[in-house]
């Protein structure tokens, strides 16, 4: 099984998980955010340092992606066009990840943030994990 953890107080993270479930024609991805006691204990089981708030986390089968690794992997899985972003492997996990760590610091000043979790909707609660 596949899960993405996600920050779900912050509108960019939010958004993408929208905009995840309306692409994932093959239904094979569970969300969960990293507030919930699911997301804890799959950061307390990867071991993750305290900043991993800052970092959406791919789950999939026990194993742990972070940062850009987890974008790509999604990416990658989602298929079609999407698995194109492959190719930014080539780049320094270093260099993507500045980049990554420059949205993510700023995520709640240039996007905002909501002051609880979100709440999924009926049709949508079997994506999602407690």
């Amino acid at each position: 099984m596949q899960v993405i953890l996600f920050d779900g107080v912050c509108n960019l993270c939010n958004g993408s998980v929208n905009w995840l479930i309306d692409h994932d024609k093959k239904n094979q991805f569970k969300y969960a955010s990293l507030q919930s006691a699911y997301g804890q204990s799959v950061v307390k089981k990867l071991g993750l340092e305290d900043n991993y708030m800052g970092t959406v986390i791919l789950e999939d089968d026990g194993k742990g992606y972070t940062h850009s690794d987890a974008v790509l992997q999604i990416a990658r899985d989602l298929g079609g066009i999407y698995s194109l972003a492959v190719v930014f492997y080539i780049v320094p996990k270093f260099i993507r990840n500045f980049f990554y760590k420059l949205v993510a610091d700023n995520r709640y000043k240039w996007f905002g943030k909501q002051e609880s979790c979100r709440i999924p909707s009926p049709e949508l609660k079997s994506k999602f994990l407690d």
